[in-house]
């Protein structure tokens, strides 16, 4: 017997089309793939978000888009325009990188600084931030000054990673953000969630959001075990994450 709707799961992935290579017509078909399945969100290339906020209206889909991809190195101003200019597209939740080159050499006045700003903006339009630690980078005492941080200042998530380190979500790092982080914060998986059951696997952890690529293999098994019909859509899956 299951313990799960096709709701609780679908709901759970933000679909990934972030893939430098991807072009025009594999991010038209993503984002109708993530209609069709109804998930969260699709996180899309910033260039093409826009489009996608349109393609998306209107339906329970959120459109999302990154902020200092993928490496966080940005100024604190860049990403402050770039979350402005995400809203002014239609964005309604945010994935920003945090500064992992600040966040090693330990000058969390900075780290938190360049959080708040885009929590600032995101936030005023009423809108939702993700925070990315990468934390393959990063040992557990950073990536729990992180959760603290976050917590202090309201960010909507805490994440993983951007799917292009060396790394992914990890059990045990998802363990430590939940416990470290505050009840109001919630925690996104993204880098090596590629089926149902590890899908599930980290929702018994406390995950709320997955960034996925192999959304419809996710799914459509979800809808096997369900006794729910597949559906067929036919999408390029080279996503990201």
């Amino acid at each position: 017997m299951t313990n799960f709707t096709y709701k609780d799961v679908a709901k759970m992935i933000d679909h990934s089309l972030l893939n430098p290579t991807l072009n025009v017509k594999d991010l038209e078909a993503g984002i109708q793939l993530a209609l069709a399945y109804d998930v969260a969100s699709v996180c899309i290339l910033p260039y093409y978000l826009k489009r996608c906020a349109e393609l998306l209206s209107g339906s329970t889909v959120k459109a999302s888009t990154t902020i200092g991809f993928p490496h966080g190195g940005h100024t604190t101003a860049v990403k402050r325009a770039e979350a402005e200019r995400a809203i002014a597209d239609g964005c309604q939740e945010l994935d920003m990188v945090v500064n992992i080159s600040k966040v090693l050499s330990g000058d969390w006045d900075y780290v938190r600084q360049d959080i708040a700003a885009v929590i600032e903006v995101a936030h005023a339009a009423g809108q939702k931030l993700k925070v990315i630690f990468e934390n393959c980078y990063l040992n557990d005492e950073q990536k729990t000054k992180l959760c603290e941080v976050c917590t202090e200042l309201n960010a909507d998530w805490v994440k993983t990673s951007t799917g292009y380190g060396t790394g992914g979500a990890t059990h045990d790092d998802l363990k430590l953000m939940r416990e470290k982080s505050g009840s109001h914060v919630q925690v996104k998986a993204a880098g090596g969630i590629r089926d149902l059951d590890g899908l599930l696997a980290v929702r018994e952890l406390g995950v709320t959001r997955c960034g996925a690529s192999r959304t419809s293999d996710i799914l459509n098994e979800a809808r096997k075990r369900l006794d729910l019909p597949p559906i067929d859509i036919a999408v390029s899956s080279s996503a990201g994450y």
